[in-house]
């Protein structure tokens, strides 16, 4: 099986789901041999809570932010190794080398990490040239300061200078000598996955050059998580920036299906293309993720299944999520799923489009708990953001790039087990230690937090939010039904006043 991940991949800038901007011809390819899927989700967002879901088979933002793998948790590698299937991880992620990521490349039975992306701390340079990055960079984005992560970019950016250099473009060169040396052996899963096309938009100057903005000005290629306040040219850069490495994107996958066909790959080969979440270009006058509504941009993103044993052809309806990947992987191989996972299996929806939930909820720790059917989606938020009840249950303490503080660990007590620990019992950290006007989850700060309901049939752009109390009761009660599934903390039925 081959299991590509990419990041931040816009559902709505793919050809095969109606977009028109980019030209994507390679995932069209890939549409037109592959199951598509029409209805699927997002689960724990961003980066490594999505990881989690796809590693473990459950949402985890009901019960702590960022974090690495914890002691209980079950991944889908480490499973599939305990069975004997070869496991290999290819990835310029660099999140998976920082400290809420360092616990999830080790349950492969291998693993090859490439250098240079975005914050990757790769290339040493002790007097960096700042005065030169600022004349070079955007103010957006040139905040050239010796702790800053932007400015690791600006130092990586210079020694990628040819197209080979990319990331990305090493990631599928990997991919490729994999297949090369393991293609004709059994029992194998690769899990390729870029970066891209998550910001920082940094493309091969051949495809910037297809992409025209009328913006004449220093590097912007890196949007900050903000609304929207640029010109029309700046918005229209960082758009063409996008669609540049969208491209290249499209590129390395063909490059991929290429040998799929050469080597008819496709007889006996699973195949499945994804992403972790989508992002916002402009609309909703947003940029990026996180800290707005998790808009159909964000959450509502692109799936592609090939399995040469199951029917693969045409769309799926069926409303599925990324929890669904780590049992589907694993009923790929044989291998049982265990009692923790809350996902189900995608084969059934593969030969039949069968139903497997009629709803699906999705979130960030810290703010709305949102749910969908499909055709609905309705966003909930607690009424106090700043003064909302909200712990982390945590064995290994870690953010994104550090420690717990000793100010959060202070206040820390130990409860009795959930019902996926395994028995092990848990720290319980309150949330936004010190000001919490000041300290929200990942130092972000929640945006547009108004509870609201669309209906996607009539306005799937989700500009009018409609008032339909039969919808919010139906939808919230399914809501409470999978917290419950997922033995959710009382406090998280608190703070949403259910």
């Amino acid at each position: 099986m081959v299991f590509v991940l990419f990041d931040s991949l816009n559902r709505h800038a793919l050809g095969a789901y109606g977009g028109t901007a980019i030209p994507t011809p390679n995932f069209d390819r890939l549409s037109r041999r592959a199951a598509v899927f029409d209805t699927h989700y997002a689960g724990s967002l961003p980066c490594m809570p999505a990881r989690r879901d796809l590693h473990t088979g459950r949402l985890n933002f009901l019960h702590r932010g960022w974090s690495p793998l914890e002691p209980y948790d079950t991944s889908y590698a480490a499973l599939l190794q305990k069975a004997g299937v070869y496991s290999h991880l290819i990835s310029d992620h660099f999140h998976y080398f920082e400290d809420g990521g360092a616990t999830y490349h080790q349950r492969y039975s291998s693993w090859d990490y490439i250098r240079g992306q975005e914050k990757d701390k790769w290339k040493a340079l002790v007097e960096p040239p700042i005065d030169r990055f600022k004349a070079m960079y955007h103010p957006m984005q040139h905040q050239a300061e010796p702790t800053d992560g932007r400015l690791n970019y600006m130092i990586n950016r210079e020694y990628i200078k040819e197209e080979a250099d990319f990331p990305s473009v090493k990631c599928f060169d990997a991919a490729l000598e994999f297949l090369e040396t393991n293609g004709s052996a059994d029992n194998w899963l690769l899990h390729l996955e870029t970066f891209d096309p998550h910001e920082p938009f940094h493309a091969p100057e051949r495809l910037r050059k297809r992409f025209p903005s009328g913006y004449d000005g220093p590097i912007l290629d890196w949007p900050r998580y903000k609304r929207t306040t640029e010109s029309t040219a700046e918005i229209a850069e960082i758009r063409a920036n996008y669609a540049a490495l969208l491209t290249l994107c499209d590129e390395q996958l063909g490059r991929l299906l290429d040998v799929f066909d050469e080597q008819d790959l496709w007889k006996d080969t699973a195949l499945i293309v994804t992403t972790d979440h989508g992002f916002l270009l402009g609309e909703h006058e947003w940029w990026a993720k996180n800290v707005m509504p998790f808009y159909e941009e964000i959450s509502h993103i692109p799936l592609f299944f090939w399995h040469p044993e199951h029917r693969c052809d045409g769309r799926r309806k069926a409303l599925t999520q990324t929890i669904d990947l780590m049992p589907t992987i694993l009923d790929c191989f044989g291998v049982q799923a265990p009692a923790t996972v809350t996902g189900r299996s995608l084969l059934p929806v593969l030969d039949n489009d069968s139903t497997i939930r009629d709803v699906a909820i999705f979130g960030m720790f810290g703010g709305a708990t949102n749910v969908t059917d499909g055709r609905y989606v309705y966003f909930r938020y607690p009424t106090d953001m700043v003064g909302q009840e909200l712990y982390e249950y945590v064995l290994i303490p870690l953010h994104m790039k550090s420690f717990f503080s000793t100010e959060e660990l202070s206040a820390a007590e130990l409860v009795d087990p959930f019902d996926f620990t395994q028995g092990m019992p848990l720290l319980k950290v309150p949330a936004y230690a010190g000001n919490k006007a000041k300290e929200p989850p990942q130092g972000l700060s929640f945006k547009d937090s108004q509870t609201v309901l669309y209906d996607l049939l009539t306005d799937p752009t989700q500009v009018s939010p409609i008032d339909d109390g039969e919808v919010v009761g139906r939808l919230t009660a399914g809501m409470m039904e999978i917290m419950r599934l997922h033995d959710a903390p009382d406090e998280a039925f608190r703070r949403l006043e259910l």
